[in-house]
């Protein structure tokens, strides 16, 4: 009915290797969890007591309306062959407040101390992967690239740049992300300065770069950001990318608008501007007009969690839920025109709806995989760019209106 091992309290030891992470193996055995969970295991099972139940994941509230569902594979992977029943959302769905986009079904025993970790995974995946999705439809078409993997642990880097890739973002810079994940960089300010002047800098680039590597200059380390795009230009760039640091920017569209100007009238219509450097969601929307592309570090890599919770909704058969939390398993319907409702489960389907918690595991076996591309490609599916705006509570308020729980 529960797991075989039991851990007495305190008698855990987390093995640490060189760095200061959790090992694959301690996160695997629900060695890494709140140590309430371990101590009221204790207590169940000197009680006898290990309820069957179902746990739903879901999100009271969601700062932009929606959020992009992401970290499934994760915990498909910490939760295969255990005795429980997962379902879920796909990877790459968008969500609403209240939506179950989880649930698990099974002995309480048999998963309780793993809740840390299914929350951890989904939230923080979730939270990228969202910040990504709101960057890129307010990019309206412009590309956007993940920068920003070093802002995080480098243990999560390949997490960080695949919730980011399902999130929408055209490229990523991390080195470690998935092979199929295409990566984009091209030089920083220390090669720059590494040259006696960004000229000879550039003019080696250009010469000893792979051919197909796009020729995007750093424009900005030792003087004024037209001048050093103009020489970027001349040593044949195809992108001058602005990285002037918060303490010099003044007017940042001033400047970007003087550099069009500049290149424009030397002759490089065809040289585009590439914007990195902190760039925030708001600051994507006041330069969208005249960037072409933009690089995002902290603003998806440093994203705010997505606020899931997990909680019982059933016990035994019986319908039953903590106070604010809403009783019985349900199942969420999308129809062809995007709009959700939320109904208990053995509710009849509404004509012309799919459901979108489908089977995942099924008593620790699993019935159906979780690819990023596929999850990638469920996402840019699921909005029109030229129809929707970056604040995103419009598009919210019309598919509560079509919302129930």
């Amino acid at each position: 009915m529960g797991l075989d091992i039991v851990i007495p309290l305190g008698a855990l030891i987390i093995c640490m290797g060189l760095f200061e992470t959790v090992s694959e193996e301690t996160i695997k055995r629900g060695e890494c969890t709140d140590i309430y969970f371990l101590r009221c295991e204790e207590i169940l099972r000197k009680e006898g007591k290990n309820p069957r139940v179902v746990m739903e994941v879901t999100a009271v509230g969601l700062p932009d309306g929606w959020g992009v569902f992401c970290g499934l594979e994760d915990v498909v992977a910490l939760l295969r062959g255990l005795p429980v029943t997962v379902d879920a959302m796909p990877e790459g769905t968008m969500f609403l407040p209240n939506e179950p986009v989880l649930r698990i079904s099974g002995r309480y025993l048999d998963f309780a101390r793993y809740e840390t970790s299914i929350l951890g995974f989904l939230c923080h995946a979730s939270g990228v992967a969202s910040a990504a999705a709101h960057i890129r439809v307010c990019a309206e078409g412009r590309p956007v690239y993940s920068f920003g993997s070093r802002r995080q642990h480098p243990a999560i880097a390949s997490m960080i740049e695949r919730a980011a890739w399902i999130g929408g973002v055209d490229g990523v810079s991390n080195t470690c992300a998935h092979p199929d994940i295409p990566t984009s960089g091209t030089m920083p300010h220390a090669f720059v300065m590494c040259y006696d002047s960004p000229e000879d800098a550039f003019a080696s680039f250009n010469s000893h770069a792979p051919p197909d590597m796009p020729r995007i200059m750093l424009s900005d380390t030792f003087c004024d950001e037209k001048r050093e795009s103009l020489v970027a230009a001349g040593q044949g760039a195809t992108a001058v990318r602005l990285d002037t640091p918060r303490s010099r920017r003044g007017n940042m569209r001033a400047i970007i608008n003087e550099v069009r100007w500049e290149l424009d009238a030397h002759g490089y219509p065809g040289v585009k501007i590439f914007l990195s450097g902190g760039v925030t969601r708001e600051e994507v929307i006041e330069y969208r007009d005249i960037v072409d592309a933009f690089g995002i570090g902290g603003a998806i890599a440093n994203a705010t969690v997505t606020d899931f919770a997990m909680d019982i909704v059933e016990i035994e058969g019986t319908m039953c839920a903590k106070r604010g939390k809403r009783s019985g398993v349900k199942q969420v319907y999308e129809f062809p025109d995007r709009y959700h409702i939320v109904l208990l489960e053995d509710t009849p389907a509404p004509a012309h709806a799919r459901p979108l918690l489908i089977r995942y595991l099924t008593n620790g076996n699993v019935t159906t995989g979780s690819d990023f591309q596929e999850a990638r490609q469920r996402f840019l599916g699921s909005f029109e760019p030229s129809g929707c705006s970056c604040g995103s509570h419009e598009c919210a308020e019309r598919h509560d209106h079509h919302s129930a729980a």
